[in-house]
């Protein structure tokens, strides 16, 4: 069982607004990554991910980072279905 699991529960047990915060935090975070930003550069939410400049190794890189950090799984369909990091967030928080 991954050790992650408890973090996972931790987050299922918090109120929305709390664990959509943390689950944002770490969507910027690997997305910043992925495209060499800096921590203090703003990220659009509402740009899509190919208008930031992601390619699709790139965004394929952080759908596997965010799932091995939540312990989840990411079907690939959702970043097309959901192609800005809002609607990721929203769909993670869900």
């Amino acid at each position: 069982m991954s050790r992650l699991v408890p973090v996972m529960r931790e987050l299922a047990l918090m109120p929305e607004h709390e664990r959509r915060e943390i689950i944002e935090d770490l969507v910027v975070r690997e997305l910043k990554s992925a495209l060499f930003m800096t921590e203090e550069e703003d990220l659009p939410l509402e740009t899509g991910f190919f208008d930031l400049g992601l390619t699709s190794l790139k965004l394929s890189e952080v759908k596997s980072v965010l799932e091995s950090t939540l312990d989840c799984e990411i079907q690939t369909t959702v970043l097309f279905r959901r192609p800005t990091p809002e609607q990721l967030i929203d769909h993670l928080t869900d």
